[in-house]
């Protein structure tokens, strides 16, 4: 199988933590390809219509894409138990919380880097980041209960969030107001995987 995906993309590294934390590494070959949403590379394209990554190559010549469903197949593939059906729809919702938390991050991003400069709108990047923050709010003041235990994908997705506000909006500081989500990542962030997958 072969994983099209980049080191900066928050997507593309929940499905590297999976591959390392379900031991698929050797599995799986990653594919590093430079792309932006207004230059995207063939190889991208010609595994996903949308033009996003990650997008997983089966052996078969089929693709998975969007990060939720690829984290999915790996976990099945494994046997690993990320998405354990009695906390099922917990998992998926907190899942999609902290996908949400990297949707609004990466647009903030976009805004800067992909948009001319005199089509910036400051507001939007603001509301984007007013979506981010109440994520991490309601991870640190709801969700901490479904961050314990054994691993799951909800802890892998807040992990990969977590890390890309580090990445890229480190003046922000998320922690200042979310002690236990702080206190939590420190010891997540330091899994082998995570420090692995790190961008820089």
């Amino acid at each position: 199988m072969k994983l099209i995906t980049a080191d900066a993309s928050p997507f593309a590294r929940k499905v590297r933590v999976v591959l390392r934390e379900t031991g698929q590494t050797d599995a799986v070959e990653e594919v590093q390809v430079m792309t932006t949403p207004v230059a995207t590379a063939d190889e991208v394209k010609a595994a996903n219509p949308l033009g996003k990554i990650p997008a997983l190559i089966l052996d078969d010549g089929r693709a998975l894409f969007d990060s939720r469903v690829i984290t999915r197949y790996l976990d099945s593939v494994a046997g690993a138990g990320l998405y354990p059906e009695d906390r099922i729809w917990d998992i998926l919702t907190l899942e999609a919380m902290a996908d949400g938390i990297l949707e609004a991050a990466v647009l903030m991003v976009y805004e800067g880097r992909v948009r001319p400069e005199e089509k910036q709108y400051a507001g939007w990047v603001e509301a984007q980041w007013a979506k981010a923050i109440r994520g991490v709010g309601a991870v640190n003041d709801t969700w901490m209960e479904m961050l314990s235990g054994p691993l799951n994908m909800c802890q892998i997705s807040v992990g990969c969030a977590l890390g890309y506000l580090d990445f890229r909006h480190p003046d922000r500081d998320w922690r200042a107001d979310h002690p236990a989500l702080a206190e939590w990542y420190v010891t997540f962030g330091a899994r082998p995987a995570m420090e692995e997958t790190r961008p820089a």
